[in-house]
């Protein structure tokens, strides 16, 4: 076996030191760290948990004077097995590539990091173990402190079936967008008669295709709003000052900890995204919205003009 071959599967310390530059970096590694986490593309992938074995190397710049024995002067491994965490927490993915591409980049932010090696591998998917490898390395990086400073906080407005077909709509859309907040729209299902499947995860699905066909509803009544699916698309969105309705099959089914309704708690689901947008207040128009909800509420009659 040929060095290049054996380091193409040798554990990413070994790796680290053979591509290191002149001016050697510290590492620290974190071996064989085992998760039982739900993730992949397949269907069977889907409602049950698989063993995720995480190798990971950083490299980081030496520390200048004594060290004296202090835990706060180095990147503990508490961060790195922190950073797997959060991301794992973050949203339900399909991909090992994105899972390794978000740890890394979070690893990244640690001051210390400059780079880091992530090798994540799926123990239950064969006979052996399936993986990928990623290598990052630190450019410019904000501290996690500014990135969560940066973070959008909406108004997210339920509307019922009246609302959305009321012809008042356009003058409520006009007075939300008039203020300098982002503004995410969530609808219930259509009217129309839903199968029945009489499988739970089938029947979800059906429910939540219902509430986005309604969603396409919503944007035709006014070209300002625009149909969005993912949380990136959310995020920029928000930045950018586009009216959003929600369509929530993906960030729903892709939740670590999703909401257990259906149809029949569309206002409880919206209210449980607008915990998850860490929205400023959430606004019901043609539904008179519970007190002891996650975020700040306001309920606004079919006949109110002015919200």
């Amino acid at each position: 076996m040929t060095n290049e071959i054996r380091l193409a599967f040798a554990h990413p310390d070994e790796r680290a030191a053979a591509t290191s530059g002149p001016d050697a970096l510290d590492r620290i590694s974190l071996r064989d760290h085992i998760v039982e986490v739900e993730i992949g593309a397949f269907q069977a992938e889907r409602g049950t948990t698989q063993r995720v074995c995480f190798n990971i190397v950083v490299e980081v710049r030496p520390l200048t004077g004594e060290i004296d024995d202090d835990v706060d002067r180095i990147l503990s491994y508490d961060r790195v097995t922190e950073a797997i965490a959060f991301e794992l927490a973050a949203e339900r993915l399909n991909l090992l590539e994105t899972l390794a591409d978000r740890v890394a980049e979070r690893i990244l932010l640690e001051p210390q990091a400059m780079r880091v090696f992530v090798r994540i591998e799926k123990l239950d998917r064969g006979p052996g173990a399936l993986g990928v490898e990623i290598v990052r390395a630190r450019t410019v990086v904000q501290p996690v402190e500014a990135i969560e400073d940066e973070k959008p906080h909406p108004r997210v407005v339920y509307l019922t079936n009246d609302a959305v077909h009321s012809d008042r709509l356009k003058g409520w859309i006009d007075q939300l967008d008039a203020e300098a907040v982002p503004l995410i729209f969530c609808v219930g299902p259509h009217d129309l008669p839903l199968p029945e499947t009489g499988h739970a995860m089938t029947q979800r699905r059906i429910d939540l295709l219902a509430m986005e066909q309604n969603a396409w509803v919503l944007a035709a009544r006014d070209h300002r709003c625009v149909v969005v699916s993912t949380r990136t698309e959310l995020d920029w969105a928000m930045k950018n000052g586009q009216i959003c309705v929600w369509a929530p099959s993906k960030i729903v089914l892709d939740a670590v900890e999703g909401p257990a309704v259906g149809t029949e708690g569309a206002v409880a689901l919206a209210a449980w995204f607008a915990r998850e947008m860490e929205a400023r207040r959430m606004i019901g128009i043609g539904e008179t919205l519970p007190e002891n909800g996650p975020v700040p509420v306001r309920s606004i009659a079919l006949d109110d003009d002015v919200i």
